[in-house]
């Protein structure tokens, strides 16, 4: 269960990467957020900007869609 839902679906690079990293910022350590997106570069991009700062990040497909779910 998640501490915090972003859902960055519809949104271009950097936007989900810059929401993502807000919501880890309000998270205290072994918090956890899910982030949406639904492209394959957005979830590359995120999966690598909160693995950039020792974030563990578990990613599953749903359909067209990503979820996500990243613990600080």
């Amino acid at each position: 269960m998640s501490d915090q839902v972003v859902d960055a679906r519809g949104l271009s690079c950097p936007q989900p990467v810059i929401l993502s990293r807000q919501a880890l910022q309000k998270l205290e350590s072994g918090g956890v957020v899910e982030v949406l997106v639904d492209t394959a570069t957005s979830r590359d991009n995120v999966k690598r900007a909160v693995e950039n700062v020792g974030c563990q990040v578990e990613i599953k497909e749903e359909g067209e869609e990503f979820r996500l779910t990243i613990t600080k």
